[in-house]
């Protein structure tokens, strides 16, 4: 208070209270080392917590989930894929993404009409789809333009989803990617090589014989060990494979909707989906077979990080 005279309840610099002159010297400079390091022990906090605050903030993380279609064509059964639908609804993934083969296709003049067909269903669920095409979904120009435009995507890109990374291809028209293909994964690989995990898809597995045989001997296997993606995802097949070779996932996903052409769960021959989990750089992948008069529901569990 302005004029006025400054007290202390204290043991501080106005002068000792008479609480303080009841306490011998030596507890009053105990009292007052005692001050200084609760300082100092408040200040190394403060510090820790900002580095630890800083690296939180600098460490990319992840944490989502997404389902993986595989082909809906190729002789489509009634049902299958709309009962797939209902069960990646269940699962609440952060996107959805396939393997190619969405439509029937081969015929420029229906195309437009097939993708048309499909656009309720997806509606109803509503969920970001990211498409892969498929031989029947591209096999001339004009059905290359359709697809672009149904999907409002080019037949090939990538995209970031949180610290992850996918990149896909297009072999629509070819058996394995093409000069500029591997090109484009090249670049696009080297342009993300810090991200993690990365995935690549395409629909035809050409890689299905040299891993079977556990080759690396060729050169996408080479390109995508260089650059740390860790997960291959095709079709085309309608059976689910799964295949490691050093240290990198080929999976080879199961129907979503197109004819079966042999028969067994345990051979991979079910209608389904693969569901993903992404937790920093791991990866949990449920395979999960439909339900209802098309299949019994089972499922295959796994870590995708585990090694052979």
């Amino acid at each position: 208070m302005a004029g006025g005279s400054k007290t202390s309840s204290g043991c501080g610099s106005g002068g000792p209270s008479a609480a303080c002159r009841l306490l011998p010297e030596s507890w009053l400079a105990r009292i007052a080392g005692m001050g200084r390091v609760y300082h100092w022990l408040l200040a190394c906090v403060a510090v820790l917590a900002g580095f630890a605050g800083v690296r939180a903030w600098s460490e990319p993380r992840n944490d989502f989930r997404f389902c993986i279609l595989g082909d809906r064509t190729g002789d489509a059964q009634a049902g299958v894929y709309e009962s797939v639908w209902r069960d990646v609804d269940l699962a609440h993934p952060d996107f959805v993404i396939n393997v190619g083969d969405t439509i029937q296709g081969g015929n420029d003049v229906t195309a437009r009409a097939e993708w048309d067909a499909l656009r309720p269903l997806w509606e109803r669920y509503n969920y970001p789809q990211h498409f892969t095409p498929g031989n029947h979904d591209i096999w001339s120009a004009e059905s290359r333009t359709i697809y672009e435009k149904a999907t409002g995507r080019p037949a090939h890109y990538s995209f970031d989803f949180e610290n992850a990374h996918f990149t896909v291809l297009d072999n629509s028209q070819t058996e394995d990617l093409s000069d500029d293909q591997m090109e484009f994964l090249a670049s696009d690989l080297a342009a993300h090589k810090d991200r993690d995990p990365k995935f690549v898809l395409f629909h035809k597995p050409f890689w299905l014989i040299p891993v079977k045989f556990q080759s690396s001997q060729f050169p996408f296997h080479q390109l995508v060990r260089k650059y740390g993606a860790r997960y291959v995802i095709s079709g085309h097949g309608h059976q689910y494979v799964r295949l490691v070779e050093d240290g990198i996932v080929y999976i080879e996903a199961g129907s979503s909707g197109g004819k079966l052409k042999g028969e067994g769960f345990e051979n991979g021959w079910f209608f389904g989906h693969i569901f993903a989990r992404v937790t920093g750089a791991k990866v949990e992948m449920t395979v999960k077979e439909i339900g209802g008069l098309l299949g019994k529901g089972r499922v295959i569990q796994w870590a995708a990080d585990e090694r052979r």
